[in-house]
Order: structure tokens, then C-alpha cells, then sequence
């Protein structure tokens, strides 16, 4: 009886080590990522597949996708007047142009699930949305003229023709950009920038060269930063290129786009890989 009782303790010891060691070994369930396209002037109905198999390959992720093929500057998005449309979800792709969607309480509504603390990641054209007001104007803090900029970092108004912008990472220590070389785009459109808040971190600087009737002049603005916003310091990590298709593809946009949504939801280590368990397939 003893000896019975002693193997069955051995055989439950090592039923629960081996259970253990698998349960350590085993992935962290992929976390949740909802991407948001469609509106005016872009190729979202490539883009946003380019994005979510660009993405799911970088690192363990799910993208759920919420689409219009509406083509103008007031597409009718799904989430517009449901505030709880990130319920779910680690983390929120912006990458939607509805620049006549300025209904303050539509934008607060956008506004929501960022300040209540899930991160945001927002892409080219997502940076001429949810316009309350003048967006030439600088904007006042705390007011509906600023609120969708303020989560932003950035405030921007504009951009000049498509010509190739040349990317110069000025903060080479984020774990964002670490690593990361220079690189120059195709033809793209280089966003202005109007403000860019106290709260932000410039990464990138992106120049581009265009031509004038009295010669050639040289734009310079802050193309990729990150943000903390709102009283959670939720994280919000932003990038005005990706005009084109081609861009998106390419393999160091997506490289980027994929550090700022680990950054953005905490699974990336401080040299710029991702946190055990998160990249591709988990490892």
C-alpha cells in the first residue's frame, strides 16, 4: 500500500512539472489589434490587407478590420457614435481619412477608448481627421479645436506634392527606431506640421525636395513620433507616411508600423525586439 502510494506521488509530481514546463513554455495568446480604413484618396481596400498580413507575420497579433470602400471625406464608419468600439482590443489602428467628420461629440466618442487608456497607433491620413475648427489655426489646449491633435502630439493641416521624402531618425536610443537605417520613399506627401505638443517624441524627420517656379525649396517636418496622452498617459505612436501602396509594402514601413504597435502596447524590449512570446509566431 505504501509502495502504491509512493509511486502515485511520483506519478503526480512529475504529471504536474511536465505540466508545468509546458504551460512556461507555451506563447502568450496573441493580443488584439483593431485596424480602422477608409475615406477619401487612398488605396484602402489594398492597404489594409497589405497591413494586417504585414503585421500578423511581424508578431503575434490578431488584426480584426472595420472598412468603407466610401471614398469621401465623410466616410459613415462603423465606430462613429459608438464609443465603447475598442471594447475588446489592446490596441487601435487609425488609419481612416474623414477630414469633414468634426461633430465634437462624434470626435469624443473616437476619443474615448484612448483616454480611457488603450493604446492608439495612426497612420498618413488619420492625421487630417476628426477637424474641429480651423486646422491652420494652433490650437488651444483643452479645447474642441484641439482634442483629436492633442492625441495625436502632432498638429497638421496640409501637405505639398508627391516627391520622394528622405527619413532621418533623429532619436536613435527609442526602442522604435533603434537599429533602423535612413531610407528614402517613393513619391509620397510630406506632412506639415503646424504644433508638435509638449508631449511628444519626435523620432523622424522626413525632407523632400520640390520644385517652384523660382527654383527648388527643401520641407522639413517631424514624420514619426510618439505620444502620451490624457490622463493615463495612454501610448500613441503615429507616422504621416503611407500615401501610396508601394510604401506600405515596404518592408521597413511595415518593420516601423510594427515597432510602434509594440511599443504602443508594451511588448517591445528597450533594443527594439519584441518581448518574449511576441514576435513572429509567438517566439
Amino acid at each position: 500500500m505504501t509502495n502504491r502510494c509512493f509511486s502515485f506521488a511520483i506519478w503526480a509530481l512529475t504529471f504536474l512539472i511536465f505540466g508545468a514546463s509546458l504551460h512556461m513554455g507555451a506563447a502568450p495568446k496573441p493580443f488584439r489589434v483593431l485596424l480602422i480604413t477608409g475615406g477619401c484618396c487612398h488605396e484602402y481596400a489594398k492597404q489594409k490587407d497589405i497591413l494586417k498580413q504585414g503585421l500578423e507575420e511581424r508578431a503575434n497579433l490578431t488584426v480584426d478590420q472595420i472598412h468603407t470602400d466610401d471614398t469621401s471625406t465623410h466616410p459613415p464608419l462603423a465606430i462613429l457614435g459608438n464609443p465603447d468600439y475598442a471594447k475588446g482590443y489592446d490596441l487601435v489602428i487609425h488609419d481612416e481619412c474623414g477630414a469633414d467628420i468634426s461633430g465634437p461629440k462624434t470626435v469624443e466618442g473616437v476619443l474615448k477608448p484612448h483616454r480611457d487608456g488603450i493604446p492608439g497607433v495612426n497612420l498618413h491620413c488619420a492625421m487630417h481627421c476628426y477637424r474641429i475648427g480651423n486646422p491652420n489655426a494652433p490650437v488651444t489646449l483643452g479645447t474642441p479645436h484641439g482634442y483629436w491633435f492633442e492625441y495625436l502630439g502632432v498638429q497638421s493641416s496640409g501637405h505639398g506634392p508627391q516627391e520622394p521624402i528622405a527619413i532621418s531618425f533623429i532619436d536613435k536610443a527609442s526602442p522604435i527606431t533603434k537599429g533602423m537605417a535612413d531610407w528614402t520613399t517613393i513619391k509620397e506627401e510630406l506632412y506639415n506640421n503646424v504644433r508638435v505638443f509638449d508631449t511628444a517624441q519626435p523620432l523622424a524627420r522626413g525632407k523632400q525636395v520640390v520644385k517652384q517656379r523660382d527654383g527648388e525649396k527643401a520641407n522639413t517636418f517631424v514624420v514619426v513620433w510618439a505620444n502620451e496622452y490624457g490622463p493615463k498617459k495612454t501610448r500613441v505612436f503615429s507616422t504621416t507616411i503611407g500615401h501610396n501602396s508601394t510604401t506600405v509594402k515596404d518592408p521597413r514601413y511595415l518593420d516601423l508600423v510594427t515597432r510602434g504597435v509594440l511599443w504602443a502596447t508594451g511588448h517591445l524590449n528597450d533594443d527594439g525586439t519584441p518581448a518574449d512570446g511576441y514576435g513572429p509566431q509567438g517566439k
